[in-house]
C-alpha cells in the first residue's frame, strides 16, 4: 500500500526507490537451478546459468548490474547479455547471488501477465535474430532493461500500473502513456531511463530504451509489440500481419512463412492466414 507521501513521488524518487531496493528473482529460477544440479550432477556451465537468467527478466537485469559493476575497464566493451554477464562475474558468484537473491511474487497478476510478455519477446528475438548474426549478440538482450518500467512496478508499487490501467480501460486517458502522465504524473519509460542511469548500464541498452532509430533498437522494439499482441489478442490479433511485414523489412533473407513460423503456439492454418495477410502488407509497402 503506498503511503501518502509515495502517492506524490516524480520519476526521482521512484527511482531512487527502485535503485535501493533489492531486485529479485522468479521463484521458477531458482527451482530450475537445483534441478539442473540434481539432474546433471556437476558444475553448471555459464551457458547453463546465462539460460536460466535470460527467461528472467528480474534476474537477467540484476545479473547485469552486478557484471557491469565488476568489469574492468580494460575490457574496452561493455556487458549486454546474460552470458557475458555471467563469464564476466563468474559461475560461482552467479550461483551465489541467486541461491541468496529474494522472490518475487509470482501470483501478482498484473506481474505475471507483464513477465510472460516479456519471455515471449526475448524468446522471439532469439529466434528472429538468426539470419542477422550480427546483431544477435546485442538486439535480443534489450527487453529486461526495457521491460524493467513495468515488471519492477508490478512487484514493489502495484497500485501505480493498476491505477494507470483503470484510466486507460474507462477511458479516462486515451492512451497507455497518457494514462501513466495523467495518474503518476511521469511515464513508464522516463523512470527507465533514470534507473538505467543510477544502475550504470551500458549505453547501448539505453539507447534501446530512448527508442533510436536503428536495426537493433527497431528489432527490439518489434519484438515488444509482437509480443504484446500475441499475448492480448492471440493468433487472429489483426496487427500480427503488419509485425510480420516489418520483420521481413527489418530482417533481410527470411521469409514470410519462416517469420511466421517463429510466433509461438500457431498451426497450419494461423500461419498461413497471417503469412497471406503479411504478404499483402509487405506487397503494397514496395509499390511506388
Amino acid at each position: 500500500m503506498l503511503t501518502e507521501h509515495q502517492k506524490h513521488w516524480g520519476v526521482d524518487q521512484w527511482a531512487a526507490f527502485l535503485t535501493a531496493h533489492e531486485l529479485p528473482c522468479m521463484p521458477r529460477s531458482k527451482a530450475r537451478l537445483l534441478e539442473l544440479e540434481e539432474s546433471l550432477g556437476e558444475q553448471l556451465s555459464a551457458h547453463d546459468l546465462a539460460t536460466i537468467a535470460a527467461t528472467d527478466p528480474f534476474l537477467c537485469l540484476r545479473l547485469l548490474r552486478e557484471a557491469e559493476a565488476h568489469r574492468s575497464q580494460r575490457l574496452g566493451h561493455d556487458t549486454t547479455t546474460p552470458l557475458a554477464a555471467v563469464m564476466q562475474l563468474g559461475t560461482q558468484s552467479f550461483h551465489q547471488m541467486l541461491a541468496t537473491c529474494p522472490e518475487t511474487n509470482e501470483s501478482n497478476p498484473g506481474l505475471a501477465e507483464c513477465e510472460a510478455r516479456s519471455c515471449i519477446a526475448s524468446q522471439l528475438a532469439m529466434k528472429w535474430v538468426r539470419p542477422r548474426r550480427r546483431i544477435a549478440r546485442r538486439s535480443r538482450h534489450g527487453q529486461p532493461a526495457r521491460r524493467n518500467r513495468r515488471t519492477l512496478l508490478w512487484s514493489v508499487a502495484p497500485e501505480l500500473p493498476l491505477a494507470a490501467l483503470e484510466a486507460l480501460h474507462s477511458g479516462k486517458s486515451p492512451r497507455s502513456i497518457q494514462a501513466q502522465v495523467d495518474v503518476c504524473g511521469f511515464r513508464f519509460k522516463d523512470l527507465t531511463l533514470k534507473c538505467a542511469t543510477l544502475w550504470h548500464l551500458p549505453p547501448l541498452l539505453t539507447q534501446l530504451i530512448r527508442g533510436i532509430d536503428n536495426t537493433r533498437a527497431n528489432l527490439s522494439r518489434l519484438c515488444i509489440d509482437t509480443a504484446r499482441h500475441l499475448h492480448t489478442g492471440g493468433p487472429s490479433d489483426p496487427a500480427l500481419p503488419s509485425d510480420i511485414a516489418d520483420a521481413k523489412q527489418i530482417i533481410h533473407g527470411a521469409s514470410l512463412e519462416w517469420l511466421t513460423e517463429q510466433l509461438p503456439d500457431l498451426d497450419e492454418e494461423q500461419v498461413a492466414a497471417i503469412v497471406a495477410k503479411a504478404g499483402e502488407l509487405f506487397a503494397s509497402r514496395a509499390q511506388p
